[in-house]
């Protein structure tokens, strides 16, 4: 697994940020800045994508994905890091908390999830429709639809462009999405959150059209040691919409251990 290491290397605490199903690293550059000053910080792109993109296995798992985060850890000689997952990533921190609680100091869960709800696999359902029928190009296309407000949407037009072009550029492939989302939708965490004892903020938007907020609701409810954090709007990708207040916020939390 190939990473970056950023931020303060003097630092005391590590970071570990974790994206959604896209899988890249880079989602989190705006709160890498934000990070950096106070901690370690290491991004990696998702296996099967990016600098990590090889062919995954059509039964590929959250604990395989949690396994590759935990070899990341060993490379980097960090014997324990503060997990930020966003959505999927959130998934993968919730699963390396159960089964290495010890690698594990905070978590962050971003829009996440105990199990997908009815209406994300709707939407995961509309969006493989598209990708069926259209291709990468539709999906991709697609994509920010269900990631941001309209509003956002319509004022970043050109940035929106321009992400779409990346994303077909470098397109993870269509047997590895399906992997990464069946990954996603088989995860059941309802058994097993009561066992995670690591502090956690779950946040999310109330806005989120993909993943119900009602869901962060749910996940903070069901384990031991967690703070809901619920934004007004920014949608799925809010940390990237207004990042201010998530960073202000992501760092408090981190910073009271």
């Amino acid at each position: 697994m190939k990473y970056q290491l950023l931020g303060n290397p003097d630092a005391a605490e590590t970071v570990l940020l974790s994206a959604g199903l896209g899988g890249a690293g880079a989602f989190w550059a705006p709160q890498v800045e934000a990070l950096s000053r106070g901690f370690r910080v290491i991004l990696y792109d998702q296996r099967g994508t990016g600098a990590n993109a090889e062919p995954l296995p059509a039964d590929y798992s959250i604990a395989q994905m949690a396994e590759d985060v935990r070899e990341i850890l060993d490379a980097s000689g960090t014997a324990r890091a503060h997990l930020v997952g966003h959505a999927l990533g959130g998934l993968v921190a919730l699963e390396l908390a159960r089964t290495h609680p010890e690698r594990v100091g905070r978590l962050c869960v971003v829009n996440g999830w105990l199990k997908a709800d009815s209406h994300t696999h709707r939407c995961f359902e509309l969006r493989l429709a598209a990708l069926r029928g259209g291709g990468p190009e539709a999906y991709v296309r697609g994509q920010p639809v269900f990631l941001y407000p309209a509003p956002w949407l319509s004022a970043n037009a050109a940035r929106i462009a321009a992400d779409d072009a990346h994303g077909i550029a470098h397109f993870q492939g269509e047997a590895n999405l399906l992997a990464r989302i069946g990954a996603l939708r088989a995860f059941d965490a309802t058994a097993s959150a009561a066992g995670i004892a690591a502090p956690v903020l779950v946040a999310a938007a109330r806005d989120d059209v993909l993943v119900p907020w009602t869901a962060s609701e749910a996940l903070a409810r069901a384990l031991p040691d967690a703070e809901l954090w619920v934004v007004p709007e920014g949608g799925h990708g809010f940390t990237v919409v207004d990042p201010g207040p998530f960073n202000d916020k992501l760092v408090d939390f981190l910073g009271g251990v």
